[in-house]
Parts: structure tokens; sequence; C-alpha cells
């Protein structure tokens, strides 16, 4: 989806050089809003699209300087538009594509077989990203049956916070319609589950929980944490937050029969991104009442087993008149 997008520079350019020429160059896929703005000196510049859509861009000539009193002057805007014509039916694009930026370290990208699919496709995924040389394919395919059902993008630190432009098509005896799409791969992040979960009481019955963010290449700052509290009544709360740490204050002493931890990228560093899997420790914290039960069993089992001893003297004694043996005699 990149375009090289060329113009020249206005007529008699040359009788301002007092002046400093440069140009405001912007643009977009028809249906957005906003346009991307970019101010530049060059007469050239690559750019990438949704090659799906219309491309629009828009350019005017800025001049300020000794020759305007330093004071900007802008021309009229010019204006210029491409589109790729269409092939293959509708039908034919990819289905269900989908793609996860997995701790940040790779892009995951699955599809399906478009449902008029010609006998033999082979589906190939291309990308581009501002500073690539060239469109670059995918080396590191998922397959199902034979057929490319996905890909695997790896080295993609340079592309993070910029336009990811992708383009899945197909060869085959029939015209394939390609899937155009941009990705913006912090908004697809997905890290592992936190790690080293630990848990503790504390001297006044507070429930202290504490965990390690994840390992990969997800900045510590981007992350945010949803912790949750299940209860043996059925009870449950959720806290989201950025910390490590959590204190849970337990003021009627329940039993806490589960606490998991997951994560995600916050709002200061993406639009939206995708939870991690849960923490797998469950656990149960037993009630005050419960501690102090434990602690009397042992003392009702000495007492009891006292008593028992106690009595067994009490008997033997009762056999014995004033404590003394009893004598047997024995015939001859």
């Amino acid at each position: 989806g990149s375009l090289d997008v060329e113009w020249k520079p206005p007529a008699h350019v040359q009788a301002f050089n007092e002046c400093t020429v440069k140009y405001q160059f912007e643009y977009r896929s028809t249906g957005d809003r906003d346009w991307k703005v970019i101010f530049t000196r060059k007469l050239k510049f690559r750019v990438g699209f949704d090659l799906s859509r219309t491309a629009e861009v828009r350019l005017q000539t800025l001049l300020k300087g000794r020759c305007t009193g330093d004071v900007e002057v802008q021309s009229d805007w010019i204006y210029a538009t491409f589109q790729i014509p269409s092939q293959g039916k509708l039908e034919s694009e990819v289905q269900n594509f989908h793609c996860i930026y997995h701790d940040w370290e790779y892009l995951k990208c699955t599809w399906q077989p478009g449902l008029l699919t010609p006998r033999g496709v082979h589906y190939g995924l291309y990308y581009w990203y501002e500073g690539l040389d060239h469109t670059v394919q995918c080396d590191h395919y998922i397959q199902e049956h034979g057929m490319n059902v996905g890909c695997v993008l790896q080295n993609l630190s340079q592309a993070e916070y910029r336009d990811l432009n992708i383009c899945v098509n197909g060869s085959a005896a029939a015209a394939v319609r390609p899937l155009y799409t941009t990705l913006r791969l912090h908004n697809l992040a997905k890290p592992s589950a936190p790690e080293q979960l630990a848990l503790s009481v504390s001297a006044a019955g507070e429930l202290l929980v504490a965990w390690s963010p994840p390992g990969g290449r997800v900045p510590r700052h981007c992350l945010e944490y949803e912790v949750q509290v299940a209860e043996d009544a059925g009870g449950a709360f959720v806290s989201t937050q950025m910390e490590t740490t959590l204190t849970i204050s337990r003021a009627n002493q329940s039993h806490i029969s589960c606490v998991r931890v997951r994560g995600r990228t916050n709002v200061f560093c993406a639009d939206q991104g995708f939870w991690s899997e849960w923490t797998q420790d469950c656990f149960s914290v037993p009630r005050k009442e419960d501690k102090q039960l434990f602690i009397l069993i042992p003392v009702i089992l000495s007492l009891s087993i006292s008593l028992v001893v106690f009595m067994l003297i009490g008997q033997c004694k009762k056999r014995s008149p004033a404590g003394k043996p009893l004598q047997t005699s024995v015939g001859l």
C-alpha cells in the first residue's frame, strides 16, 4: 500500500531566492475524516494507503522570508487521487483477517480462504511501512492442508507507532481480490500473563497481593492490570490499576477462593489492546474464626488425652486397696 507522490516546484521559484520554499503535503484514504499532514522541502514523498479505497492527496506551497516581509504566504491547493482498478470477485477476498502483536515481539496474522476461492490458489502476505525501501513478503507462513492461512512477522520494532500497510493477495488461474489493510501495532498488542504472583496475609488480616510484569519487550510503563478476587459466598470484585501490588481489606473475614491477574497495554500507550491470559494461581484464605479453631483443636485434644490417662490411673487404684499391689498364692 505504499505510493510515491511527486510534484514540480512553482514556476519562477528561483526569483524568491531570499525566501524559504517548502510544501504542506496532506493525504488520506476516502472515508477518513482527518488528513495526515507533512511539511517538507522535498519534491517526492512515499506514503502508505489502504489501496482498497481511493487515495487522496493535496499540496500547497509555503513561502516565507525577506521577499515576503517574513510573513508566510500560501499558494492555492492542488489535488490528486489514485485508485487501483478492482480485480477478481469480491467473494474471492480472504475472510476473517485477524492480527495480534504478541509481547511486542512478533505479529501473528491469520485468515480464511474466500468463499469463491479459485482452485489451487496460493496466498501471499506483503507489508510496507515508512522507512522500508520496498515492499516485503512474509517469510514464515502458517499452513493448513498445504495452503497459506497465516503469517508470523518478526523484527517490527521500527514499525511501532507507524502505519503498517498489509496486502494479502492470491495467485491462481482466476483473479483473486486482494485484501488491503493498515494496522497500528501498539493497538494490537497482547502481553503474556503476569509472573510471580505472591500472596500473604498481614497481622491485621489484610490480603497482600504482588506480582511481576510479564517478560518480553512490553514497556513496563505501558501496562495496566486487572485483579479479580472471588469469594466462596459467590461475591467478587475487580480492580484495574497500573501498580503491581494490591492490598485487599477483608472486613467480614470471608473466604477468598481465588485471586488472579491479567494485563494489557494502557491508554497512555495505545487506544486499545488485548488482555493477556489470567495467572493460574488460585488459593483459599481462612476466616479469623477458622484460625482460632485451628489453634483450639490441638489444645482440646491434649486435654482429652490427659483426662483419659487420669481416668485409667484412677481405675487401677480402685482395683488395688491402699495402693498396695495384689498378692497371689501358688499351690504346690
